[in-house]
Order: C-alpha cells, then sequence, then structure tokens
C-alpha cells in the first residue's frame, strides 16, 4: 500500500466467527494462563469492530496456544451492530468497539463497567492502486463524477467521515452507505468506486490492493476503541485474561504494527 502526504489543499447482522488452532504452551507469554475459567467455560466470546478483524485474530491465536484447549471465538462487525446483539442479549464476554458512543450503549445498559482505551485509528481516502479519478485530496471527493463510498453515519467510521468533512467545510454525495468498513473497501478494491473514507489499518491489511492518501482533517477525527468484559460473561475468567493480553505489551506490538496508535 501506499500512503502520501498531503497539505490542506495540495496534491445486516452476519456472525463472522473465526476460530484459531490452539498449540503449545509459553507461560511467559501475557497470553498464558490456565486453559479454563473457574466454572470450567473453555471458549471465549469476542464482539470487536470490524476494523481489528487481522489483529484480533492474532491475538486469539496467541491466546489459545498459551491456554490449551481454549476457544476464541470472533464475531466481527459493525461497533453499532454489536453493541445493539449485545444489549439485545446476545451472549458475549469482551466487547471491543472502534469508538466510545458505540460502548457506550452498552455500559448505559449496564452491561459493561469501566472500558478501556486501547487504541486509537483515523481516516485516510482509499483509492484503487491506479488512481483512475485522479484523486489527491479530500476536496476531490465532492466532484459529483467521482463515486464515492462511505460508512453509514451511525457506524463509527462514518461517523468520522462526517466530522472529517465537516471539519473541512465539505460535503460529499456517496452513491453508497456500507454497515462497516470492511464493507466500504471492499468496494474500492472490487473497483466499484473510486473513493472511500476508511481507517489507516484497513489501507494497510488490504495488502496492497488500494493505496491510501491522507488528509490533515482526519486528526479532528481521530476514532478512540475501548474494551471491556461484559457484565453477564459466561467466561468472565477467560474474558478478563483476553484483555489483560489485548493491553499487554504483546497487545500493543501487534495493534501498532497494524497501524493503531497509542491512545
Amino acid at each position: 500500500m501506499v500512503f502520501r502526504r498531503l497539505s490542506r489543499w495540495a496534491a445486516a447482522l452476519p456472525l463472522a466467527l473465526v476460530l484459531a488452532g490452539a498449540a503449545g504452551c509459553g507461560s511467559s507469554d501475557p497470553a498464558a494462563s490456565a486453559g479454563a475459567s473457574a466454572g470450567g467455560t473453555t471458549t471465549v466470546t469476542v464482539f470487536a469492530a470490524a476494523s481489528l478483524t487481522g489483529t484480533f485474530t492474532e491475538l486469539g491465536k496467541a491466546f489459545e496456544t498459551a491456554n490449551p484447549g481454549t476457544t476464541v471465538r470472533f464475531n466481527f462487525g459493525s461497533s453499532a451492530t454489536l453493541a445493539q446483539q449485545i444489549t439485545q442479549g446476545a451472549p458475549a464476554d469482551v466487547f471491543a468497539a472502534a469508538s466510545p458512543a458505540t460502548m457506550k450503549t452498552v455500559t448505559d445498559a449496564s452491561l459493561a463497567a469501566a472500558p478501556t482505551t486501547f487504541v486509537r485509528n483515523k481516516l485516510v481516502i482509499a483509492v484503487p492502486t491506479d488512481n483512475p479519478a485522479k484523486v489527491d485530496e479530500l476536496k476531490d471527493l465532492t466532484d459529483p463524477k467521482v463515486k464515492v463510498a462511505l460508512c453509514a453515519e451511525q457506524v463509527p467510521c462514518g461517523a468520522a467521515a462526517v466530522k472529517a468533512l465537516d471539519a473541512a467545510g465539505l460535503t460529499v454525495k456517496p452513491v453508497t452507505l456500507e454497515q462497516d468498513v470492511k464493507a466500504t473497501l471492499t468496494k474500492v478494491e472490487l473497483g466499484e468506486v473510486d473513493a472511500a473514507l476508511v481507517y489507516k489499518t484497513d489501507v494497510i491489511a488490504s495488502g496492497g490492493k488500494v493505496q491510501g492518501i491522507t488528509f490533515p482533517e482526519a486528526d479532528k477525527a481521530i476514532n478512540d476503541y475501548p474494551i471491556a468484559t461484559l457484565a453477564k460473561a459466561p467466561a468472565g475468567d477467560l474474558a478478563k485474561r483476553f484483555v489483560d493480553l489485548v493491553l499487554s505489551q504483546q497487545g500493543k506490538d501487534v495493534l501498532t504494527k497494524a497501524g493503531f496508535e497509542a491512545p
């Protein structure tokens, strides 16, 4: 992927279940501990923002390796959708959201307490590698000839896009509004749109399928990511240990390598 630094005006509810294999044991690993919770539960269910798919999958594998016989089950998706699922009674142990607002939905329902902000993320303009629309800056997205994809406003990446565009004093009319950042980026990867506002981390995770263009207003729309164990967690002990792994140096290393920023 390619990132270019620019001056202000220059140049549905699917469950994505990821089950990782378990092998070995390492007591010095922050993920290491006993293989089951006090109640004998060996599966910890983590609801996490779509933009955490790659990093949390990696951390889930590390947790399973350090805890033989334990399974980390993931549900990745829009933070707003995940919060709704939790408040409607979906069984989950950990919630990692892409914004404080979506976490607040859960804490206001007394389903989680004391979330911890563990990373931050910012937007970039994602364009196809050949950039057929010749997009160079945020203002170019206002051209009616440029097909733009945005996240829906109720999800964190969409709310951040609104903040960034408002900060720039711009109005963009997208051809599609997607329910999470992965779906938004896919529109660019498939060549269905000329540009999209997505997270920097998602451009990096694309493995060169798109290029990212930075823009100064993104600094005014940075998203903080909170994580919390859930009050009704079926595997409360495992949930706490998974959160500890995310907050550990090992977790920080995985997340910063993927392009997330320290809070």
